[in-house]
């Protein structure tokens, strides 16, 4: 299913043709669940060359693939020498989610102030079909929806600074973001706490708002700390 998250990418993404744009994609989030899983440890290089052969790829979209990782910070691109993966600790894990929480939960407390009818209609559909996505085990589609369901509430807290931040932020943390859908029952879970965001948005609860959707980043940060405290260390 093709849940439109265009806003999301950067200038530079719209010159990709789509095709490769996609394979790209894909691969980068690969590389990363591979990278959060201990597969890649921390200060290993990345080898366009290997990657294209481990991959069955061109090295086009590896290179594609590395740009959009280095600019999550997930891996290091060093000049003349090529990419990284880089060293995360915990505690520098810790301030991006609690950064990302408390302006999530802003967002979340001003669209429930300001979204129009429009955009709440379209953010009520959007939580429902992703029910559906749960049920036939569609865990890729229900990751690109979670962006847009994300997003759909930055733009309707309508502060332009704010839409800013809260989208550059969330590039730097996609990769966990993505890799938490590998916990089990976390897919569940995770409609779950968007339903309480979602309802406390339409009846006009902003405190109720803010705190479902702090909650929820909170949640978010804890299935990835499960995974990685099961894969090698990222030091």
């Amino acid at each position: 299913m093709g849940i439109k998250v265009d806003e999301l990418s950067d200038h530079a993404d719209e010159t990709v043709e789509p095709e490769r744009r996609t394979r790209a994609d894909r691969l980068a989030a690969d590389l990363a669940d591979a990278i959060l899983s201990g597969g890649f440890a921390a200060g290993a290089r990345l080898d366009e060359h290997g990657l294209a052969e481990r991959y069955g790829v061109s090295r086009t979209p590896v290179r594609e693939a590395l740009r959009q990782l280095a600019a999550t910070g997930l891996i290091e691109m060093r000049p003349r020498r090529g990419a990284f993966v880089a060293s995360i600790t915990d505690d520098a894990l810790s301030e991006l989610f609690v950064a990302m929480g408390e302006l999530e939960a802003t967002c979340a407390r001003l669209a429930a102030l300001s979204m129009n009818p429009l955009e709440r209609r379209r953010l009520e559909s959007l939580h429902g079909s992703m029910a559906g996505m749960i049920e036939r085990g569609e865990e890729e589609d229900y990751a690109e929806a979670n962006r847009a369901f994300h997003h759909a509430i930055y733009a309707g807290a309508h502060n332009g600074v704010l839409l800013d931040i809260a989208n550059s932020l969330r590039r730097r943390l996609d990769p966990f973001r993505q890799a938490q859908f590998r916990a089990s029952g976390r897919l569940e879970k995770s409609h779950h706490e968007h339903d309480l965001v979602v309802r406390a948005i339409l009846s006009g609860d902003c405190a109720g708002a803010h705190a479902r959707m702090l909650d929820h980043v909170h949640s978010v940060e804890h299935a990835v700390g499960q995974l990685k405290t099961r894969a090698a260390p990222l030091r």
